[in-house]
């Protein structure tokens, strides 16, 4: 067996269909995000501007979540010493956890190194607290979702994206005896469109169903404290377990599930995912508790943020950019072609100094490749002018296509 020639097929595959993804070297400046600075392979430093991060407010140099984790740090060190079940749960971690449980009005919450790990962990061990489960998952659900629900190697069945109808003809076509569970997302971030929460919840109701939700891209960005868009429309008490991140709104790192005390003590009993990792360090717990606490007071970052991405999309619009409609933060830009779409963002980065990273398969699928910007509060006008006029002029330099205005 040629080892290193199965590795070149397998990468110039990737090269050939423009989708090889490329890590830039970036350093951002604390104070002055979204500047940063780009070292590129020539050895010369450029000053850039991040329009792809998902430190959506800017919580990641916000000086109060920075002093809790000089705070943590000078007093406990840099690592947590250990696993939960062994050295690794701190009063930092307690504290963390009981502040996102406030957040969502939940008994519990139990926080993981990552979102991926906190949906991949709970949900590939649900079905061993419960035999015989039954998950219905939306098709487009995040990767971490979908290898937590293989893993639990429980009888699986896809609904259509958003499509309630055929969500019904599934749990009607089952059996009505099993434990089931609905597995979805609150905001879906690569097309930025919102799920059904409340017809999924009644759904829940009619068939005895347990509900999942992610609302990774919604925690702190949504609702009076930024519990998310379950928060935003009353829907939290009928939510079974709810899937966050502490790495984007929060601008620090980790993901958790907010639940009821006895579904929070079966995972963490049970789940090799929690059982077997090392925590997080206390000052991550710390930063990411003051940001929590700092964004259930502070909703006119929120509103900032909506704004942000309300005119991006106008003035994007205006300009005939073929820009997905939704009705949150996300604001994808249509290329269709993974080629093009990388040489947009090389040029946009080299050129311009805008860092924007192409959205290709399998993130999306093929054909709808597109540049995904993510306007923040700290995005300010002539920032905002520069990506428009430099978008424009690419634009019209690769003749790419424009949308025609109605009328």
């Amino acid at each position: 067996m040629d080892y290193e020639a199965g590795l070149d097929k397998a990468l110039n595959a990737l090269h050939d269909e423009g989708r090889y993804r490329v890590f830039m070297d970036i350093c951002r400046e604390k104070g002055s995000f979204p500047r940063a600075t780009w070292h590129r392979p020539d050895g010369e430093s450029q000053e850039i501007t991040v329009w792809c991060g998902n430190d959506y407010l800017g919580m990641g140099q916000n000086p109060v979540v920075l002093q809790a984790m000089q705070t943590a740090l000078m007093t406990a060190g840099a690592g947590s010493g250990g696993t939960r079940n062994i050295s690794g749960t701190t009063i930092y971690h307690k504290a963390l956890e009981a502040e996102l449980a406030d957040l969502h009005h939940k008994e519990a919450a139990l926080v993981f190194t990552s979102a991926y790990i906190a949906n991949e962990a709970t949900l590939s061990v649900l079905p061993k607290l419960f035999p015989g489960l039954i998950i219905f998952s939306d098709e487009l659900n995040h990767a971490s979702m979908i290898e937590g629900v293989r893993h639990g190697r429980c009888e699986k069945q896809i609904w259509r994206h958003n499509d309630l109808d055929h969500l019904r003809e599934l749990l009607e076509s089952a059996d009505p005896d099993a434990p089931k569970l609905i597995a979805f997302e609150s905001i879906y971030s690569m097309d930025g469109d919102f799920g059904p929460i409340k017809e999924v919840c009644d759904l829940a109701d009619e068939f005895g169903a347990l509900t999942y939700i992610d609302e990774v891209h919604a925690v702190g960005m949504y609702g009076p404290r930024g519990a998310g868009v379950a928060e935003r429309d009353g829907l939290m008490d009928r939510i079974d377990i709810i899937n966050g991140t502490l790495a984007k709104a929060y601008g620090v790192m980790g993901g958790y599930i907010a639940t009821s005390a006895k579904m929070a003590d079966a995972v963490r009993s049970y789940s090799p995912g929690f059982i077997f990792t090392t925590s997080l360090p206390p000052a991550v717990a710390a930063g990411a508790a003051a940001s929590v606490r700092y964004l259930k007071e502070h909703p006119e970052l929120r509103e900032q943020h909506q704004e942000a991405a309300k005119a991006l999309k106008m003035r994007l619009k205006s300009l005939g950019m073929p820009v997905m409609d939704n009705n949150s933060h996300i604001v994808p830009v249509m290329v269709g072609d993974p080629v093009k779409c990388k040489k947009l963002s090389d040029w946009l980065l080299k050129d311009f100094g805008i860092y924007v990273q192409p959205i290709n398969f399998p993130t999306v699928p093929r054909g709808t490749e597109r540049l995904r910007f993510t306007p923040s509060p700290v995005h300010d006008a002539g920032m905002t002018d520069h990506l428009i006029n430099s978008l424009d002029t690419l634009w019209r330099h690769c003749e790419l296509a424009r949308v025609k205005k109605a009328g």
